[in-house]
């Protein structure tokens, strides 16, 4: 298993143009599925005379969520070529849209496929690409008075926090870099009435 993964730091674009047809890819840094809807609905408003919006995205450690749209083009000339892209570079937790404005001449499968191809290549080329940890995510219950030792040991250990509630006793929803969590849930547990469990 990884502890770390690559992703991109923030959204890039690049265009790309092909006998009259324009191509713009958008790519983006995504943790989930609903992100990703957000960001196509937003750009399908935003270009609501191209004729086609293509993607790729993968999510996750595993690599099993991922999904490409040809959104009416020739099957595989355009989501498989932009996944192809974002997986040459070992990417993941990454979507790319290309947004195609149509100029009148058919390109063919061939010419399909080198436009998405070279249009997300540009587009990942212009990101900053960052290693992150690989979290794995927890839920912490204590009384308020142990609040202090515990946020020390989520800063120490660089957990995520997701979730903080505070009413009676403290919820807390942590992220634990995969490679410190067994150190961390150990200083966890050795503090008294701290109860964790794993989600």
């Amino acid at each position: 298993m990884h502890s770390f993964y690559h992703t991109i730091l923030q959204p890039t674009q690049a265009e790309f143009r092909d006998r009259g047809s324009k191509f713009i890819a958008y790519a983006y840094p995504i943790t989930d599925i609903a992100e990703f809807k957000e960001k196509l609905a937003a750009l399908k408003k935003e270009h609501p005379k191209a004729v086609h919006h293509c993607f790729a995205y993968r999510i996750g450690m595993d690599g099993n969520v991922f999904r490409v749209s040809d959104d009416g083009e020739p099957s595989g000339s355009a989501g498989r070529p932009i996944l192809g892209q974002i997986d040459s570079k070992e990417l993941t937790n990454v979507a790319v849209i290309v947004v195609r404005y149509f100029g009148g001449t058919l390109l063919g499968v061939p010419g399909l496929i080198n436009a998405y191809k070279t249009v997300t290549q540009e587009a990942l080329a212009n990101a900053a690409v960052i290693q992150k940890p690989v979290l794995v995510n927890y839920r912490l219950q204590f009384d308020y008075s142990r609040m202090n030792d515990v946020m020390r040991l989520v800063k120490q250990f660089d957990c995520a926090v997701y979730k903080q509630e505070t009413l009676l006793f403290c919820l807390l929803e942590i992220g634990i870099p995969i490679n410190e969590s067994d150190r961390a849930l150990e200083k966890l547990n050795e503090l008294r009435g701290v109860e964790s469990e794993k989600i």
